[in-house]
């Protein structure tokens, strides 16, 4: 039985928390109207708390639609993670990445986008929606990047 767009987003958070909590960390789920924020987390003794939105995919395309809000959404304490809910009996995979990152990373590209010629060599007209995939794996499980751990 698949998973519903709208409950693999709500999915994604929990496995999210649930995975900060197994590491040790006070995470909590924000109520559905805080734009942009969906988990804010903190390390045992309060000292840093960082703030998370999450991304669900479902399958293994590790392609994830943001809005334009993405490029100019950023803080060095707002990150990224983007979850892959693979199948039902796999565990899912974590990309966390900064979110200073995705706003360079999308804002390039969507500028390359733009500038590529569109279907028949036309130019392509701007949109709202921008993408951004960690195809390498260069940020997969980087929990370490939230800087929550003691050394």
């Amino acid at each position: 039985m698949a998973t519903t767009p709208l409950l693999a987003g709500v999915a994604g958070e929990y496995f999210v928390a649930a995975e900060l909590s197994r590491r040790g960390l006070i995470a909590s789920i924000t109520l559905r109207n805080t734009r942009g924020i969906d988990i804010v987390a903190t390390n045992a003794d309060a000292s840093r708390t960082v703030t998370i939105q999450c991304k669900t995919s479902q399958g293994s395309h590790k392609k994830y639609i943001l809005s334009d809000k993405a490029e100019s959404f950023m803080s060095p304490n707002h990150f990224y993670v983007f979850v892959d809910l693979i199948g039902v009996n796999e565990q899912p995979k974590y990309h966390i990445v900064p979110s200073i990152v995705v706003a360079n990373r999308v804002k390039t590209g969507h500028a390359d986008w733009l500038n590529a010629p569109g279907k028949n060599g036309r130019k392509r007209k701007d949109s709202k929606i921008r993408t951004f995939s960690d195809v390498n794996d260069e940020y997969l499980n980087k929990w370490e990047l939230l800087g929550l751990f003691n050394a």
